[in-house]
C-alpha cells in the first residue's frame, strides 16, 4: 500500500479481523462512522466490504471499444458522478494494475454501441459511457461519468468487469441505494422529463437482489454532483 511505514502498515490478520467485525458487528450497521474507520484502518475507501464480490450477469450490451480513458461522458447530459471502484483481494490488499472495463445506459435509458436501443433508436458507432482504467497503487480505479438512468425492468446499474492480467476475473453490477437514485431524478434534468413511475426499485430487480448488499455503492455529494464508490474483492 502506498506511502506506508512498519508501524503502520496494517497486517492482512488484522485486516480480515476488521472485515470479519464489519460483517458481524450490529453496531458498525447503525453507526456508520464506526465501519467506515474500520474501513479506513484497512486501507479501504468504503465500508461496504466483507466478502468477495458476487459474479452478475454481463448483460447484451458489452462491446471493448479499447478507449482507456477516465471520462467517459462524451458530452451526455446528467447528474455529474465520480466513480471510484478499488479492487481488492479477499484478504483486503488493493491490487495495483488491475483494469477495470464500465459501462452504463444514458440518462434516457440508452446504451452506446447497439442497435434498437429505446424507441427503436440505432446506437451503433456511438461510444458515450464506456471506458477502461487501470488500478493505482490504492488498487483505486477512477471514471467520471453521469448518474445512469432507467430501462423497462431494470433498476438504475453500472456494469463492470475486471482483468487481472489477461484474464477476466469478474463480471458484475454496482448498484445505488433508491433514495440517492430517487433524489437524482427528482432534482435534475434529463431525468425528471422522462415517466419516473417506470423506475424499478432495487427490491424488484432480480440482479440486483442476487447481488445483495456488497453491490451497493456508497454515495456522497460531490462538487455540483455525486460520489459513488464500491470496494470490489477479487479472487486473486
Amino acid at each position: 500500500m502506498p506511502n506506508e511505514s512498519p508501524t503502520t502498515r496494517t497486517p492482512v490478520f488484522a485486516r480480515r479481523a476488521i472485515l470479519r467485525a464489519l460483517a458481524l458487528s450490529p453496531v458498525a450497521a447503525l453507526v456508520p462512522g464506526l465501519a467506515r474507520a474500520a474501513a479506513e484502518k484497512a486501507g479501504l475507501v468504503s465500508a461496504n466490504v466483507c466478502m468477495l464480490t458476487p459474479e452478475t450477469t454481463e448483460g447484451p450490451f458489452y462491446v471493448d471499444p479499447r478507449l482507456v480513458r477516465a471520462d467517459i461522458t462524451e458530452g451526455r447530459s446528467g447528474a455529474p458522478l465520480e466513480l471510484r471502484m478499488q479492487v481488492v483481494t479477499a484478504d483486503c490488499r488493493p491490487i495495483e494494475g488491475a483494469r477495470v472495463d464500465v459501462w452504463h445506459c444514458d440518462a434516457e435509458g440508452l446504451y452506446s454501441g447497439y442497435a434498437d436501443q429505446l424507441g427503436g433508436l440505432d446506437m451503433r458507432g456511438e461510444t458515450f459511457l464506456r471506458g477502461t482504467q487501470m488500478t493505482g497503487r490504492d488498487g483505486i480505479a477512477h471514471f467520471t461519468t453521469i448518474w445512469p438512468g432507467w430501462y423497462p425492468g431494470r433498476t438504475a446499474h453500472v456494469h463492470y468487469k475486471v482483468f487481472l492480467g489477461r484474464s477476466e476475473t469478474l463480471t458484475s453490477q454496482l448498484f445505488f441505494p433508491d433514495g440517492a437514485s430517487e433524489v437524482v431524478y427528482g432534482r435534475a434534468e434529463p431525468y425528471r422529463a422522462r415517466e419516473t413511475a417506470r423506475y424499478l426499485p432495487n427490491a424488484r430487480d432480480g440482479i440486483a437482489r442476487r447481488a445483495g448488499e456488497g453491490a451497493f455503492a456508497e454515495i456522497a455529494e460531490h462538487g455540483a454532483g455525486y460520489r459513488a464508490t464500491l470496494v470490489v474483492g477479487v479472487a486473486a
